[in-house]
């Protein structure tokens, strides 16, 4: 598997970034790549069905110049920035393979990564919703999922310093949440893992095998894919 570890300027390059990738792979059925990456700055993205006026507070967001973008994959509104690591999967689907249907890679995927957690912090890691990781009942980890005819992207967030106040500021409650949260306000409900970005980065790319390094990044490609997307107030605000 390929490494990758880099952030490109700003959000919309970012999330190109893994379109592009999810391109090649599913060009290639090869490329199977593990990236990470952390915003400098903050910037709300939604999921690819989500209605922006019910899931973000638009006039915190215009108060405080916080861009708001689409991204591709499902899933609800997140706040990315400093504290926020992404991480993210892009792989090859064999058939009846263990990432053959949404359910099967949820288990997957998240099975690997929590089992690589729990070795780090010495402390229970659960899985809740289906797409959450959780340390005593409280969210820190996110993710998601979109899938192509031979291949798909993987990815998620961990946090370890995000501003949860600022989460708090920016997002009301969920429009569908998770019954394990049980009503809890964002500052109950999600909470900051006590790992530095380094270790986790290592640990995973260990879990992953992800030895061969990336070399050049689609640069032309991701150009695109902002102009024709996350450069769009269309794409953005469409819901």
């Amino acid at each position: 598997m390929k490494f990758l570890d880099i952030t490109l300027p700003t959000i919309e390059e970012n999330l190109a970034l893994e379109e592009a990738l999810l391109d090649e792979c599913e060009e290639s059925r090869r490329a199977e790549t593990l990236r990470f990456w952390e915003s400098p700055h903050h910037c709300v993205v939604v999921g690819h069905a989500n209605r922006v006026a019910r899931e973000v507070k638009m006039s915190r967001c215009r108060q405080w110049q916080i861009p708001v973008l689409r991204r591709r994959s499902g899933g609800g509104a997140v706040l990315q920035g400093p504290g926020c690591l992404n991480y993210a999967l892009v792989l090859a689907i064999e058939e009846d393979g263990p990432l053959s249907t949404i359910a099967r890679t949820n288990e997957f995927v998240l099975g690997r990564i929590r089992r690589t957690l729990e070795g780090l912090l010495g402390h229970p890691v659960t899985l809740e919703g289906g797409t959450d990781l959780c340390l005593d009942g409280r969210k820190f980890s996110g993710n998601a999922q979109r899938r192509r005819l031979h291949s798909l992207l993987y990815h998620g967030t961990i946090l370890t310093r995000l501003d949860i106040e600022l989460v708090e500021e920016l997002l009301p409650m969920p429009t569908k949440e998770p019954p394990y949260r049980q009503g809890r306000a964002h500052r109950d409900f999600m909470t900051n893992v006590q790992l530095s970005a380094p270790a986790l980065r290592e640990a995973i790319r260990k879990e992953w095998n992800a030895t061969e390094e990336f070399g050049a990044i689609p640069v032309e490609r991701v150009r695109e894919i902002v102009a024709e997307r996350y450069a769009l107030d269309s794409w953005n605000f469409r819901f």
